[in-house]
């Protein structure tokens, strides 16, 4: 039996409740974490905090992943291909700096992989890659009414008519990498 190489990964390509759902799906993934990150203000946010818009913070999931399993690489282009990296501080309806799309990586190799990948799904958009690279500074656990959102509230409008389409993406584009 093999050892698990244990990573992380940090993210938000919009509202976390969307991401977390897409990667729980991703065989590999050990666990996703709705959470904040990137944000001027010190302490712990409350989510009304970050809904402001005034912390700074971005909505982000952190996942633990085996990388025996699912690589960084392949973690990231599900991400890129899963929400809009070309719209600056908006997914669908959600908009302000909180639902910006980034990529916080935790070392010198993931961010060379980042800077690999953004480029790489480049061409397939129509308009240019606004995500933003940035190294983790540091990553807030979100409630725990923001954790298996989907999960627990599917017959939500929200979930419906969000978060639904997004999973029927994922399993089109990337069916080899489901669980």
């Amino acid at each position: 039996m093999t050892t698990k190489n244990l990573q992380l990964a940090t993210f938000g390509g919009g509202c976390f409740w969307c991401t977390e759902a897409v990667f729980q799906e991703v065989k590999g993934v050990e666990k996703v974490i709705s959470g904040y990150s990137g944000g001027n203000v010190p302490g712990h946010p409350t989510y009304r905090e970050i809904c402001s818009g005034l912390t700074g913070h971005a909505e982000v999931i952190q996942i633990t992943f085996d990388a025996h399993v699912i690589s960084y690489e392949d973690i990231l282009v599900i991400f890129m291909t899963t929400h809009d990296p070309t719209t600056l501080n908006r997914q669908g309806a959600d908009r302000g700096t909180q639902y910006r799309s980034v990529i916080y990586y935790h070392n010198d190799k993931q961010k060379e992989i980042a800077e690999v990948v953004s480029r790489e799904v480049a061409p397939y958009y129509e308009n240019p890659v606004v995500t933003e690279i940035s190294p983790l500074d540091v990553f807030y656990e979100a409630g725990k009414e923001h954790q298996d959102y989907y999960k627990d509230n599917q017959g939500n409008g929200y979930c419906s008519f969000v978060i639904t389409p997004k999973l029927a993406k994922l399993r089109k584009l990337h069916a080899d990498k489901l669980k």
